[in-house]
């Protein structure tokens, strides 16, 4: 199987499409490379995904 890039909100909408309105644009946006393809990629793996995606996107203010 051949990579595949795929943005982040193909990955939600197929394993979590209830999480879009809780996703910022920016975040569905991100493109994302995939080893195996959208295809191969388990509910866990996506998830884990999603988890990272939202990470590199938060601010680096704090909560004070």
């Amino acid at each position: 199987m051949e990579m595949e890039t795929v943005k982040l909100s193909a990955i939600v909408m197929k394993w979590y499409p209830d999480m879009m309105p809780f996703l910022k644009q920016d975040e569905l946006d991100s493109m994302i490379v995939l080893r195996d393809g959208l295809s191969i990629l388990d509910p866990a793996d996506a998830m884990d995904i999603i988890q990272y995606s939202i990470c590199e996107h938060q601010d680096s203010a704090y909560l004070h």
